[in-house]
């Protein structure tokens, strides 16, 4: 027994890098793996990123210092991307070599077929693999070879998944970094607000800012940073969690080589007090949001939103004082040439950010020349956000010299054209398919739709089953897996045949899939028609598209898809899904944006649903769309809380602007 828990390998650590002196800081801080992403298809589009050419000497110095390098190819793929993301899969394969790929889109997986990608293939957290019964359907129908998993996995899910990962699947984790508020993959506030969808890499954050409930204006769901610390000692405990992952790749080299460094000891000595300690100063001084252990230990659950505390990005050094023409803070650390401070938050006036040119003392006056009629207000916080010790560009340097400055490519790659799946040609009747979360307890006239919940099946009759469509929740948590297990085949006793999934693993609920009409349902975020091959492969009868898409790639999927497609006409359609909330703000009651765009939060089961007070509605378009081929229009609808009153206004989400 000894001797095998010997033999297992310890977990590595894998560093983020968004830029070139992040790499080197990863390489530095000896870190066992790096990911990042190029210029397109990664999910921190707003991170500096690499052109190919710079990323071919960056990877051939990792593989020489023995770091593997992971590519970040976790966007969501519109139809006319397709291409595009070939052509530069064949170039990664061919020019760099990485060891692997991270992806959320389906797409994918034919791509690295067509292309002959040789490296591994990782899924994404933006995947939401959420519960054990998905594992075996990853590795058997996909091929997959390792799972990120959400960050609101607690150890005891965890170790959850890990009783039941199949042999040749790897499990990793977040250890470290930024929380979003949303479920990964279950998010689209940014979208639904502005066109710019945290599937593709172009957040805005509006999580981040300033809400208003009852008269109090907080930031009710911006998040500390996950920290695990030195609860990382459980992870050790668990052999199938091959990896530690940091998030960080919109982060400077300092934060990479600190949090690095940091793990690096409490990984190979968290027995030792003093290291321990020197680990835990090394993470404070990383210039990260304040922290939290999230939902890592079951028994002690952290809620992620402190509005007692700041969640800006960095360490707070100083508050803004005099007055706004000259306005300076007195700051709590010393400051070196070349940091970087970010002073107030992006949504207030005169937020800005500043390099630092010379040295100012612990305790020193540090004076802002903020821009022309945009004054900081006093109070403001500022923080520090990066830094350069002379140590650590001494190490980045000697590194940047060690580059391989031979040529960097062996030609443009040949032009890729994705083979397409044959488009289903069949053609079927029209259903319009309301949506319900609780059943009324008559028959229905003509099929409908249902949430699926114990109180629903209990109430259905028989007769009703054949005209019920039971959609399942957008995320399942190792705690209710059985229970929706246990729902699904209750729902099957009864009759039911028809079923809605909302995360492509859950086919894995059902022992004889073909037995069923199973749809992919719009969580599934499917919006290329390889996506939805990947799909049809896996045994669904139909899909229901996403609805984040524009008109031109609406009505383009139709005539590429192979199997009959659905689209959400209409609807409450969720800014997110969440696993916490915190007690300031009241359920069910309106809550508002400084612009004035209102929202309220409720709760289905153990997560809670944000909606807008707009309703999506694409109704204007039935005839376009039904012409394109779609044959199933979807309404969604929600109880409204009485004090929320929703609001005229056109609900076309992003039909007339590009999605970026």
């Amino acid at each position: 027994m000894n001797e095998q828990k010997l033999a297992i390998p310890p977990p590595e650590i894998l560093a983020p890098a968004g830029n070139k002196a992040s790499f080197l800081a990863a390489i530095a801080a000896r870190a066992d793996a790096i990911y990042c992403g190029l210029k397109l298809f990664s999910a921190r589009m707003e991170a500096k990123n690499f052109t190919l050419e710079e990323f071919i000497a960056l990877v051939r110095l990792a593989h020489k210092k023995g770091v593997k390098v992971f590519v970040a190819f976790n966007s969501l793929l519109k139809p006319g991307d397709l291409a595009q993301a070939g052509q530069m899969l064949d170039q990664l394969q061919r020019q760099v070599k990485p060891d692997a790929i991270i992806i959320q889109d389906l797409a994918l997986l034919p791509l690295v077929r067509q292309t002959g990608f040789r490296g591994e293939i990782h899924l994404s957290t933006l995947a939401n693999v959420s519960f054990p019964r998905a594992l075996q359907v990853i590795r058997q129908k996909l091929l997959v070879d390792r799972v990120v998993l959400p960050r609101e996995l607690n150890i005891d899910e965890l170790k959850a998944l890990a009783q039941v990962c199949p042999r040749g699947l790897d499990l990793e984790v977040f250890i470290h970094g930024a929380l979003c508020y949303g479920v990964s993959g279950r998010c689209y506030w940014s979208s639904f607000l502005g066109g710019k969808s945290s599937l593709r890499g172009r957040c805005v954050q509006p999580c981040r800012r300033q809400y208003s409930q009852n008269s109090q204006t907080r930031r009710y769901f911006s998040c500390q940073d996950l920290s695990v610390d030195v609860l990382a000692k459980l992870l050790l405990s668990v052999p199938q969690i091959r990896t530690w992952k940091i998030e960080g790749r919109k982060k400077g080299p300092h934060y990479v080589y600190y949090t690095v460094c940091a793990y690096r000891m409490l990984r190979d000595h968290g027995r030792d007090p003093k290291m321990k300690k020197n680990a835990l100063q090394m993470l404070e001084y990383a210039l990260g949001r304040n922290t939290t252990h999230y939902f890592f230990l079951p028994q002690r659950p952290q809620n992620p939103v402190d509005l007692q505390g700041q969640t800006g990005s960095g360490m707070l050094v100083g508050r803004i004082k005099g007055s706004q023409q000259m306005p300076y803070f007195n700051t709590r650390e010393e400051l070196l040439p070349g940091d970087v401070l970010r002073l107030g938050y992006e949504d207030q006036a005169g937020h800005m950010i500043k390099r630092i040119a010379r040295s100012v003392p612990k305790g020193g006056r540090m004076y802002i020349n903020p821009p022309a009629k945009k004054g900081l207000a006093k109070g403001a916080p500022a923080f520090l956000t990066d830094r350069r010790e002379k140590s650590l560009d001494d190490m980045i340097a000697d590194l940047q010299g060690q580059l391989d400055q031979g040529p960097t490519s062996t030609g443009r790659s040949a032009i890729f054209k994705p083979v397409l799946p044959k488009a289903f040609s069949k053609k079927i009747k029209l259903l319009e398919l309301p949506v319900y979360r609780s059943w009324s307890g008559s028959i229905p006239r003509s099929p409908c739709g249902i949430w699926l919940s114990g109180e629903a099946i209990k109430k259905a009759h028989s007769k009703m089953m054949s005209q019920v469509r039971w959609w399942l929740p957008p995320v399942i948590w190792p705690a209710n897996e059985e229970q929706i297990y246990d729902q699904v085949q209750a729902a099957i006793k009864k009759g039911a045949r028809y079923f809605v999934l909302n995360a492509a693993w859950q086919i894995g609920l059902f022992a004889s899939p073909k037995r069923f009409n199973l749809w992919a349902g719009p969580f599934c975020n499917l919006a290329n028609s390889l996506a939805i091959a990947s799909i049809d492969n896996m045994g669904f009868n139909g899909a229901i598209v996403s609805p984040e898409l524009d008109a031109d790639d609406f009505l383009r999927l139709p005539q590429q898809s192979p199997i009959p497609l659905g689209i959400v006409i209409a609807g409450n359609w969720p800014l997110c899904v969440a696993r916490s909330i915190t007690q300031a703000i009241q359920l069910d009651k309106p809550f508002a944006s400084p612009r004035g765009e209102q929202a309220w939060a409720t709760r289905y089961g153990p997560d809670y649903w944000v909606y807008p007070n707009w309703r999506l509605d694409l109704q204007t378009h039935k005839k376009v769309l039904q012409k394109a081929g779609y044959s199933l229009f979807v309404n969604l609808f929600e109880a409204v809380p009485k004090k929320v009153k929703l609001k005229k206004r056109p609900g076309e989400w992003n039909w007339k602007q590009s999605l970026t």
